[in-house]
């Protein structure tokens, strides 16, 4: 999956126009081999929302208990199962085995070979030649080349070997687990206007149930079943040539996918019906079944990017179904919702992060680095200042120098220096107003009320009184000099 991350830069400028291939369901393939728990308990939790599940059913469809299967109790017909049983216990290589990927190999040849023969008459349903079909049989156990289009086999040997291969596997394609799961799901029908069922099947809901369905079944059955319901949807769109609709289809298949090993019909009663019918929709409907639905993909990909822990969502089967175009709007403003959600967490995740960089900072010994850092989350009032958080000790006012030479050149060059000193810095300071010009401020009023000659006054008037005083102390010095 890592090699699947990396980003690849490609500089020919040929394919820079070819469009860009992307899997949506990248993510969801992701999380599938890396959590399965954490998959499973997604799926499953939308599962329950869509059919109900007693305990026990739902025990054995996350494979908590063995599953419960109908003539698993009774005696009736034993000497059927026992016979169905042996056969399946003389285990080659490729039949009768557990499903692999070595399997699905051998048998994809057969499916391969049958999407070019479709036209057929009876396809499926007339047997081949029973030695040939051993033949063929051998061949994929002992895992030798086959050359199909030889012309040695014929389609109906191929069809009849494929239906053999299904039928002696250890348990149905769509495994035991999931039994109880597929009967409930051809019970889902409409609601009236009034909340009552009706007999009318609830399509939409169907097909949202088998995505979510096959989304936990092992990944060589998943792979599997899908080529073989793409072949048998391929074979009905061509049902005026070969004569085999969806509904003749799934009467042919139904047993080797669906029923539960050792069961006859009379096992299954009123279900076989139901089975039946539901084999025919997964056909008619193979095209859809394999994409995982929106908010699983939405929930494996925030799983992955960040953002909160998904939940199941109620209300999710009537944001896929397509025909409420009034629903539409709802799934933008959902999406913007996220989005801003995303935003408001990592903004409080860096809000956090700065608070304690600064808490850190603060219980730092004193030093010129620890000052320097102050001053640093000082010039950024939009991050976390010192004073939102934890208070920061005034700095110590600097001392002024009281040395003797300091307060001749005070006395004796007085403010022209300062004035100097002054005008050097860069930053201008404001002007400090002494006491005595404060006395004056208090006696003309304002400085908001005071006219500009009054201002230019009482500066005029300082100037002189200070030259007064440097006059005073340079006669003073003198004298005692």
């Amino acid at each position: 999956s890592d090699a699947i991350c990396n980003l690849v830069i490609c500089n020919d400028s040929s394919l820079r126009s070819q469009p860009i291939i992307f899997n949506p369901d990248f993510f969801v393939e992701k999380l599938r081999h890396e959590k399965p728990e954490v998959f499973t308990e997604l799926v499953v939790s939308n599962i329950t929302r869509l059919i109900d599940l007693p305990g026990a059913e739902l025990a054995q469809l996350m494979g908590e208990e063995d599953p419960k299967l109908p003539g698993a109790n009774s005696t009736a017909s034993g000497f059927f199962r026992s016979l169905m049983s042996l056969k399946r216990k003389e285990k080659g290589v490729v039949f009768g085995s557990p499903l692999t990927e070595e399997g699905i190999a051998q048998v994809s040849q057969l499916i391969e070979y049958l999407h070019k023969n479709l036209r057929a008459e009876g396809l499926f349903r007339v047997p081949g030649n029973s030695i040939r079909q051993q033949i063929l049989k051998d061949a994929l156990n002992s895992g030798t080349d086959i050359d199909l289009d030889s012309g040695e086999f014929h389609s109906n040997d191929v069809a009849t070997l494929l239906k053999m291969f299904l039928g002696e596997l250890p348990e149905p394609l769509l495994t035991h687990k999931h039994f109880h799961a597929h009967l409930k799901i051809a019970d889902l029908t409409l609601f009236d206007e009034k909340g009552n069922k009706t007999s009318t099947p609830d399509k939409e809901r169907q097909i949202e149930a088998l995505q979510l369905l096959f989304l936990i079944l092992p990944a060589p059955n998943r792979s599997l079943l899908k080529l073989l319901l793409d072949l048998l949807y391929q074979t009905a769109k061509k049902q005026d040539k070969n004569k085999m609709s969806a509904h003749n289809l799934a009467l042919m298949f139904a047993p080797h996918i669906l029923w539960p090993r050792n069961v006859t019909a009379n096992d299954l009663q009123e279900n076989i019906t139901k089975l039946n019918n539901g084999v025919t929709f997964m056909i008619k409907h193979s095209q859809k079944l394999f994409k995982a639905p929106a908010y699983i993909r939405e929930c494996a990909r925030l799983h992955y990017l960040g953002s909160r822990a998904h939940t199941s969502k109620d209300d999710l089967d009537l944001l896929t179904s397509p025909g409420s175009k009034e629903l539409q709007p709802l799934k933008s403003q959902k999406r913007s919702r996220l989005d801003s959600c995303h935003q408001e967490e990592t903004q409080q995740r860096t809000e956090e992060a700065l608070q304690e960089l600064f808490r850190h900072v603060h219980n730092m010994p004193d030093s010129a680095k620890k000052k320097k850092l102050i001053r640093q989350f000082s010039k950024h009032p939009s991050a976390l200042t010192p004073s939102s958080d934890v208070a920061t000790p005034p700095a110590p006012r600097r001392a002024r120098s009281r040395s003797f030479s300091g307060l001749i050149k005070r006395k004796v060059l007085g403010t022209p220096v300062i004035q100097e000193r002054k005008s050097r810095e860069t930053t201008p300071e404001p002007k400090r107003v002494s006491k005595e010009n404060i006395h004056l401020l208090q006696k003309c009023g304002s400085p908001a009320h005071m006219s500009q000659g009054k201002v230019k006054s009482l500066e005029g008037q300082k100037e002189e009184s200070c030259r007064r005083m440097r006059a005073h102390l340079l006669s003073k010095d003198s004298s005692s000099l």
